[in-house]
């Protein structure tokens, strides 16, 4: 099924436009307004007037899976987590990542879990998922294919499985060309995903990917700022939306002219980094910017320790059914980290206060 047989899948700033309005008035009106439609009355937009949409950066969660007592995916959890992340304002989703512990499920339930995201948000929102699983090129091209038919928007290649760790550009680029060739007109992105190791594109390779027109997103893990910054020089008018997964460059990158965020912390606190998103532009806003960017520097070492098991924790706090279970790890939180979790929370509420905003409750 190529690009051109589903005329609703749009770019990421199209499909969220009409969300955005929707926002805008349900703030004004003081009402809440459906995102999907009356068979997803779960979804509903953000409607805390204090979330003024002051621009077009998104931010972007990269989705926990949650699981039943026996290990299996809760499905129910999953739409409450799906509906949480809406009420606090998201502009897209990220499914099947390595916060979904996308290495720790089958394929059929990797296909299972982005259906279900895809059908929760009925269309509201875009929405992207890992589609590059398999030994050889002709299996990834497969996978990408019936991961695109879940009604994604985007499937996304991770780096790190189009060359090994000591193999050339040259060598990634070429293998990109090929995947590119199996998988006809389905839209990209690319994530450079720390497993199965980090493969960070320099910017040739990305110079050659932004020449293929395939591209319409791009999680960045770089990190070092700078160059993070060469390459949201180069994706300047391009249809490729750059996200920065590191939240210590949360202010910078979206100054920088990154589309948005899409780091951890968002499965903590996603309200802040959708503040962030919307205001990090706003010259009335650079005090509070500033200070809600060092706190949130300040607490990553925190929230890192454990995760994705501190998240679940943590929105569990927030009031979400959703289990302590992984499937990453069976090292249950030690009582230093429930400790630093439980104070992380007391600031979190603190920077909702300073910010003027009601915290979504789960």
């Amino acid at each position: 099924m190529n690009q051109e047989t589903k005329p609703s899948r749009r770019l990421f700033l199209e499909k969220i436009t009409a969300g955005t309005v929707g926002i805008a008035l349900a703030a004004g009106l003081g009402e809440k307004v459906f995102a999907g439609n009356e068979s997803h009355p779960g979804l509903l937009k953000s409607t805390n007037a204090a979330l003024p949409i002051l621009s077009d950066k998104k931010f972007v969660p990269v989705m926990i899976t949650p699981y039943k007592q026996n290990g299996m995916i809760d499905f129910d959890g999953l739409s409450s987590l799906t509906d949480f992340y809406q009420a606090a304002g998201v502009k897209g989703y990220f499914a099947n990542c390595q916060s979904s512990e996308m290495y720790f499920l089958s394929d059929e339930e990797r296909l299972a879990v982005t259906k279900h995201v895809v059908k929760r948000v009925n269309g509201a929102m875009s929405l992207v998922s890992t589609g590059s699983f398999g030994d050889s090129l002709e299996q990834k091209a497969e996978f990408a294919r019936k991961i695109y038919q879940t009604g994604v928007d985007a499937v996304i290649m991770i780096t790190g499985h189009f060359a090994k760790r000591r193999e050339s550009d040259e060598v990634l680029i070429n293998n990109f060309e090929k995947f590119f060739k199996l998988t006809d007109n389905i839209p990209m992105g690319t994530y450079e995903c720390p497993l199965p190791y980090k493969r960070i594109i320099t910017p040739y390779v990305f110079e050659y990917l932004l020449g293929t027109n395939r591209l319409i997103y791009h999680k960045d893990t770089t990190i070092s700022f700078d160059r993070v910054k060469a390459k949201i020089d180069l994706a300047k008018n391009s249809k490729l939306e750059f996200y920065d997964a590191c939240t210590a460059n949360t202010m910078r990158s979206l100054q920088a002219g990154a589309k948005g965020m899409s780091a951890i912390s968002g499965n903590f606190y996603p309200e802040i980094l959708v503040w962030m998103c919307n205001n990090a532009t706003n010259p009335d806003k650079l005090n509070d910017v500033k200070y809600i960017q060092e706190q949130l520097t300040k607490t990553e070492v925190v929230i890192g320790q454990n995760y994705p098991l501190s998240s679940k924790y943590f929105l569990q706090k927030r009031g979400l059914p959703i289990e302590l279970i992984t499937r990453k790890s069976k090292r249950p939180l030690t009582k230093k980290q429930i400790n630093g979790l439980d104070e992380t929370y007391k600031v979190f509420l603190g920077w909702c206060e300073r910010i003027g905003i009601e915290p979504v409750k789960g």
